[in-house]
């Protein structure tokens, strides 16, 4: 009697740890999924590179027309000075060049002096706002710092949110982890973003010096730098984009 009931003690002793195992077993089966999951394959690295490849194209464009000071060019008409030369200004975020041109290098069918890169004399010199506060002033017109200043900031944290991605990219490709990619594409779109805004409040910050003073006719265009900030946005958003669409289920980049 004793004997069988130890025996069904420990029948369901051992069911009891049966259960339990088969409860780990199953926990490991699911871990070991969500763990292939979160890595990345040799596939998916391969197209990680490449969007990652894009989105340093919009890096470079970037840094180049921030640095550069071909923002926007002013130039009054060719013979508002009565003389053989006229000026043209061009700048950036950080720095205003005057320049003086000869009339006989401008093309005769051209109205204003210019452009900007023809060969002349040129005095840069960099804006005082970011250090003593004052405004610049460009034939006569002054600059609005306030919009001038929230220009460069939105870059600079654009800039930040660009080395965040970049940093990302590099540890999900060394790591072999999904979760770095999806931060990664947070960063790009928003850098993007910030410098396609940056543009759209430096277009503001050009009306308004050329609202400043009316005394000295002048034609204004948005020059090259530009074109390379308005491009690094929008390949940084594109890249960003792309990078979600590695990782969207029946999606064709998957």
């Amino acid at each position: 009697m004793w004997s069988s009931i130890f025996s069904q003690e420990e029948e369901f002793g051992r069911g009891g740890t049966g259960a339990g195992g088969g409860k780990a077993v199953m926990r490991g089966i699911f871990g070991k999924r969500r763990a292939q999951e979160s890595e990345l394959n040799k596939s998916q690295r391969g197209k990680v590179k490449l969007v990652f490849l894009i989105a340093l194209v919009g890096v470079t464009l970037a840094i180049f027309g921030v640095s550069t000071d071909y923002w926007v060019e002013l130039a009054p008409p060719k013979g508002f000075y009565g003389n053989e030369t006229c000026l043209v200004a061009h700048y950036g975020l950080w720095k205003g060049c005057v320049r003086r041109l000869w009339l006989d290098d401008i093309d005769p069918n051209r109205e204003s002096c210019g452009p900007a890169g023809l060969p002349g004399e040129s005095n840069c010199t960099y804006f005082r706002f970011f250090t003593l506060g004052q405004n610049a002033i460009i034939f006569k017109r002054t600059t609005t710092k306030s919009l001038n200043m929230t220009t460069a900031v939105l870059s600079l944290i654009s800039f930040f949110m660009m080395a965040m991605g970049c940093t990302c990219i590099v540890m999900a490709l060394s790591k072999g982890v999904q979760f770095f990619v999806k931060s990664a594409s947070f960063c790009f779109i928003v850098s993007g973003l910030l410098l396609l805004v940056a543009l759209i409040i430096f277009h503001q910050s050009v009306l308004s010096l050329l609202g400043s003073d009316q005394s000295v006719p002048l034609h204004h265009e948005l020059s090259s730098s530009v074109a390379c900030v308005g491009s690094a946005g929008a390949v940084l958003i594109v890249g960003g984009i792309l990078f979600v669409m590695l990782f969207l289920p029946g999606t064709p980049c998957k």
